[in-house]
């Protein structure tokens, strides 16, 4: 399957913690940055990303603890100049908060 018919999938089969923390970065609600959803990146699609602020936002499951595969791609993605920020799917559902107050800080200007 493409890159691209399968983002667009995953855009349409979203978990809860991908639903809940998009209410939060769509429309530019996020002090004012664009965030896509399951956007191809290389070979990766992104859960969330802010190409401007070069930002990645990874939601995960209990299947990604200790991942070869998510250092691997943490480590191209670093070396195309993006942060990598990971949450525990449980984190966004039931912490949203501290959540969303990572986010603030990471995006604020120093």
């Amino acid at each position: 399957m493409p890159l691209i018919t399968h983002a667009r999938a995953l855009r349409r089969g979203q978990t809860d913690a991908e639903r809940a923390l998009w209410y939060h970065l769509r429309g530019k609600r996020l002090q004012g940055h664009k965030f896509r959803r399951q956007h191809p990146c290389g070979r990766y699609i992104l859960d969330f990303v802010c190409l401007e602020a070069r930002l990645v936002i990874e939601l995960d499951g209990g299947q990604h603890q200790g991942s070869a595969n998510d250092r691997e791609r943490d480590a191209w993605l670093e070396t195309q100049g993006f942060q990598i920020l990971r949450f525990w799917n449980h984190d966004v559902l039931t912490q949203p908060d501290a959540v969303l107050e990572r986010l603030y800080a990471v995006l604020s200007p120093a």
